[in-house]
């Protein structure tokens, strides 16, 4: 299902401490710079600034057997696992009281890593499930299977959420999306470049194994897998394209579940059906209505067989990393191996810290945040985010091409705008979950009716805009619109090896400033963002020569990056990449502006031979180090609205007249781009 969030960003960057943005520093010594011992001095800045900036760290750190990528994220990455493991082994080796969230931790852990006892119940704790698909003898009985399998977390058909009115954002609606296909995005069904295919051969013979795990001769199996896969290349060819997501005016429709039944989906009595998920609307915010109309037909069309092999499918897959050895395998063979490039699985600890964060993360938080993020960290970045804002205030009021009167509504939303930095003032409530010893796959099945149970009893209550998207442990960002908030988690301010007194300024303003807390105010204002309001609501409050002048910038930015080809046959998509591309060339700008009242940029001194506005733009190149397989490149090329780790530095940075100053580049360098080629939007 869709996200409601914007500019949610795969961090791989060093987290400085505010001090260093408090207190510029020179300390440093050269031959021990942290910056000087990631570079390549033997590339050229104007040729590829991503080689010269981060080359010798990566040719120093291959990518682990285990891992689709490897940079300073998965290393920061790996402090915040071994800190969260001594979490739960504290608790599973104490004895806290029944119900307590020490003894929810702890059952929960004890329970993930008891691989016999996971392989011993087998499809033990799906036996419910499984005989409700084998009892379906019609496509009522199909739906009523896939309204029962909402609240346990497995998305069959399309996809079904509680977030706020886009249009009434102070008002919580029922949101129903295209969804239901086991490849991750609509484009692997089609595309015809030579890795994507085989990877559509490799999705049907990881169907045929499950289903041969699940009791099918090979033969049945087979041709199971093939009328699965045909089902789902139809649902896919009916579902718009990555970068048609992305327009909120189009994927808002707005109707009474009645009317959604009567003119779309006429075998889908939606009043009845959400009503019994207590699910009680008196109308559905619909994102892709034809997709709908599609799906009703294909539901008639489609022999109820099938879609019985499509919900076992798909539930299997679900539960397939908590059911034992051979679903395991069966699920990293494709998912972890041919999706990703892993060449082995991850250990199992880690595994069950991730899902331990899906199903229970922000009980964890709270002690994580005791133990590793103090108050007064919190309040320096608070402080650094002031910094930010006052910068953006100055950038927007030196437009030349927004009028007064857009200027002024873009002043209000900026100062509108909140920052949530850290962690939550309120904790969430989890004494309604129930985690027990009984299996792994029970446990989260509970934790996702727990889920659903939370989001339908928003329905009809004030919006808690003091909620939290993500977990303080979380190594992410990201921008609400409805909320109009950016969402700071302290996880992404952690320092793996290098002491506040190391990092200074010109680094803090470069990553901290231009790559996380400049970048997530800039989505505020990127092609989607842009359509929001100070209230956080869809609404229209650009004059149509400004919205014209932005969009005429933006189309600039999207020609950049649709030449990027980082794989023969395969470029990055500038329109499904444009509010992230945005965000990234936006933050450098406010990070850039936001450096230069500082009294390093102002004395000018060198560190380790470089200039400050030099280590600013290190700094925020340090902040996408990293490096990924090609499988992983090619399914997030496919999937992601992010461009790639290297091109999210290319990109932006040939744009800023002051990196060209900065190092140098000239005309006949790959990174130069002459003054009128320039993207200039923000």
């Amino acid at each position: 299902m869709q996200s409601n969030w914007m500019g949610v960003c795969v961090l791989a960057v060093f987290c400085v401490s505010s001090a260093s943005a408090a207190s510029p520093t020179s300390s440093a010594r050269p031959a021990e710079d942290f910056l000087r011992r990631n570079m390549d001095l033997s590339a050229q800045p104007g040729a590829d600034f991503f080689a010269y900036a981060n080359g010798g760290w990566l040719r120093r750190n291959p990518i682990p057997a285990s891992e689709s990528r490897w940079g300073i994220g998965e290393v920061v990455r790996e402090e915040l696992y071994t800190r969260l493991r001594q979490i739960n082994e504290r608790a599973a080796s104490s004895a806290p009281a029944p119900g307590s969230e020490q003894r929810k931790i702890g059952d929960f852990w004890v329970t993930a890593m008891d691989a016999t006892k996971a392989t011993r119940l087998g499809l033990g704790p799906l036996r419910a499930e499984l005989a409700r698909i084998d009892a379906v003898q019609d496509v009522a009985g199909v739906l009523d299977t896939c309204f029962a399998f909402q609240p346990i977390g497995v998305t069959t058909f399309f996809g079904l959420s509680v977030g706020q009115d886009e249009k009434q954002s102070d008002v919580m609606a029922v949101h129903l999306s295209q969804d239901g296909l086991g490849l991750p995005e609509r484009d692997f069904y089609f595309n015809p470049e030579k890795g994507v295919a085989k990877i559509r051969e490799e999705y049907v013979a990881h169907l045929r194994r499950l289903l041969k795990l699940l009791g099918r001769p090979d033969a049945e199996a087979k041709l199971a897998a093939l009328r699965v896969m045909e089902f789902e290349t139809a649902l896919a060819k009916s579902s718009r394209k990555l970068e048609d997501l992305r327009d909120p005016e189009r994927n808002y429709n707005k109707m009474p579940p009645a009317d959604l039944t009567g003119k779309h989906t006429p075998a889908i009595a939606w009043s009845r059906r959400l009503a019994e998920l207590s699910l009680r609307v008196d109308t559905v915010i619909v994102g892709q209505p034809e997709f709908f109309s599609a799906l009703d037909g294909l539901l008639q069309q489609t022999p109820v067989a099938v879609l019985k092999d499509y919900l076992r499918l798909h539930l299997v897959s679900e539960f397939a990393p908590y059911l034992g050895k051979a679903f395991e395998d069966e699920h990293f063979a494709f998912y972890g191996r041919v999706l990703n490039g892993q060449k082995e699985p991850r250990p199992r600890w880690k595994r069950a810290l991730d899902a331990q964060e899906s199903a229970m993360g922000m009980v964890l938080g709270r002690i994580f945040v005791q133990e590793y993020f103090p108050a007064a960290t919190k309040q320096r970045y608070v402080q650094l985010v002031g910094a930010i804002r006052t910068a953006y205030r100055a950038r927007i009021e030196r437009l030349d091409w927004m009028s007064a009167a857009t200027k002024a509504k873009a002043q209000a939303k900026l100062a509108a705008m909140t920052a949530k930095v850290g962690y939550p003032d309120k904790w969430k409530d989890y004494s309604a979950l129930v985690i027990g010893t009984n299996s792994y796959a029970e446990n989260m099945m509970n934790a996702a009716r727990w889920g659903f149970a939370d989001q339908a009893a928003k329905l009809g209550n004030p919006v808690d805009r003091t909620e939290w998207g993500m977990t303080p442990q979380t190594y992410n960002a990201y921008y609400k619109p409805e909320n109009n908030e950016i969402v700071l988690p302290a996880a992404i301010f952690t320092i793996p090896g290098v002491a506040d007194a190391d990092v200074d300024d010109a680094v803090a303003y470069g990553y901290v400033g231009a790559s996380t807390i400049g970048h997530e105010i800039t989505h505020g204002f990127d092609d989607e963002g842009r359509q929001f309001d100070a209230a956080g609501n869809l609404a229209d409050w650009w004059t149509p020569a400004d919205a014209t002048n932005f969009q005429q910038r933006a189309e600039l930015m999207v020609k950049q990056f649709d030449a990027y080809k980082p794989l023969r046959g395969l470029h990055i998509n500038g329109k499904a990449s444009l509010g992230e591309n945005i965000a990234d060339f936006g933050g450098i700008l406010l990070g850039l502006d936001a450096f230069k009242h500082t009294e390093q940029f102002r004395q000018g001194k060198t560190i380790a031979g470089q200039t400050p506005l030099q280590r600013f733009f290190l700094g925020y190149a340090l902040g996408w180090l990293t490096q990924e397989r090609e499988a992983s490149l090619r399914r997030n090329l496919l999937s992601d609205v992010h461009a790639p780790a290297k091109w999210r530095v290319l990109g932006p940075l040939s744009n800023i007249p002051e990196f060209h100053e900065a190092f140098g580049v000239k005309p006949s360098q790959p990174l130069w781009r002459p003054a009128d080629a320039r993207v200039k939007i923000w």
